[in-house]
């Protein structure tokens, strides 16, 4: 077994979400959604601390009443709809001295402990040929697809060949395997705040998520789409764990 490095889980939670309001604290399948992050990272046994980033007093007693730390309370002006990451990450990580540090976000609650292991696992295999690990998987609508607008025309968003069938004529199967990130987990050295000034570094390896893992809520329909999966046991969750008062 590889030796690990100290590390720590951030978990972003602010108040405010324009597409599904309150999304970091909805119901599902009986508990908050941050609980089921807060579970995988606890789960994993791979970190020293886990703690949540909020702007909100009631995200912070929810996540202490599952077990998390809470930082300091976030600024409002880290807490915006555009903050960058690196603003919140910065100012959680402020003082703590942890050679990895991994964003879990709450909007995946079908990452489990077992898949946090896999990733970690997989960046320290990399070595320093990599500075983080991010989720990604396989698109599902192809760039070779999209257009830009230009007036009253459009043209293709990538690239065309000089000769042949356009790219956005040929099928899926023959396009080039494109991949998008999702809200799974990222991983990184510590050391990238400081040299680079970003949550990533320059050289980024890909984790591939399986099955729901990578599964991610960011419009209500998708609610109901996780409330599906487990309501059919074609999902499963990390099983939360309550702190007694």
């Amino acid at each position: 077994m590889i030796p690990r490095p100290s590390s720590v889980a951030l978990v972003p939670a602010r108040a405010g979400s324009l597409r599904v309001p309150r999304k970091n604290v909805l119901a599902l399948a009986g508990h908050p959604l941050i609980a089921y992050t807060i579970a995988a990272a606890r789960e994993s046994g791979v970190f020293e601390a886990v703690v949540v980033s909020t702007d909100a007093p009631q995200i912070a007693e929810i996540a202490s009443h599952y077990g998390a730390d809470v930082c300091e309370l976030r600024p409002a002006e880290l807490a915006t709809a555009t903050s960058p990451d690196i603003e919140w990450v910065l100012h959680a990580m402020d003082g703590r001295e942890e050679d990895l540090f991994a964003i879990l976000r709450p909007t995946s609650p079908f990452r489990t402990g077992a898949t946090i292991v896999r990733a970690v696992d997989r960046l320290l295999t990399l070595g320093e040929d990599a500075d983080s690990i991010r989720a990604v998987e396989l698109v599902r609508q192809h760039p070779a697809k999209m257009w830009e607008l230009e007036g009253d025309l459009m043209r293709p968003l990538l690239p065309q060949p000089a000769d042949g069938t356009p790219l956005h004529s040929r099928q899926y199967q023959a396009l080039p395997p494109v991949y998008v990130q999702n809200s799974s987990l990222e991983i990184a050295w510590t050391r990238v705040l400081r040299d680079d000034g970003t949550i990533s570094g320059r050289r980024l390896a890909p984790f591939f998520t399986v099955g729901h893992e990578g599964f991610t809520i960011d419009y209500p329909e998708d609610v109901e789409r996780a409330e599906a999966l487990v309501a059919r046991g074609e999902a499963e969750l990390p099983r939360v764990r309550e702190t007694v008062a």
